[in-house]
């Protein structure tokens, strides 16, 4: 079992997070890493200009003919990367891969039905639908607790 505490300082300082750990484990590397990529952002592309875009506002990434297209609420924009480049720059967040083409932010699911051959349909907060292949319905059933 370890502490957790919690000190507000000035507005002047710098804001740090410090880990105090008898040894480095796998446990602990998590943890840091997790809050490492609290912030991540991607790089996304539209009308020949390049964008942050934090992860958090990703509703979900697709592959298609051999290019990466970021999702948003109301925007979508290119990636240079490849989908597994994206799914490990995203290892430890809300987003997990669903299918072959696509990786899904969970935290933007509305609601989650049971679709044809074993698959799952998610229904997104923007009103689109994303389909969850039958091979990673148990990884979302974990990250949803169900």
């Amino acid at each position: 079992m370890f502490n957790v505490t919690i000190q507000q300082v000035d507005p002047s300082d710098k804001e740090e997070i410090v880990v105090k750990c008898h040894e480095i484990t796998d446990e602990v590397l998590a943890v840091v890493n997790r809050l490492r990529r609290n912030d991540s952002i991607l790089l996304g592309s539209r009308d020949n200009e390049t964008f942050r875009i934090p992860l958090k506002e990703i509703f979900y990434i697709e592959s298609v003919d051999n290019k990466t297209f970021i999702y948003l609420k109301e925007n979508v924009f290119e990636s240079k990367l490849k989908l597994y480049e994206v799914e490990e720059l995203a290892r430890g967040t809300k987003m997990f891969r669903c299918s072959k083409s696509t990786i899904l932010n969970i935290g933007k699911i509305r609601s989650v039905s049971p679709s044809l051959n074993g698959r799952f349909s998610a229904k997104l907060t923007n009103g689109e639908t994303v389909i969850i292949s039958r091979q990673y319905v148990p990884v979302l059933k974990k990250k949803l607790g169900m």
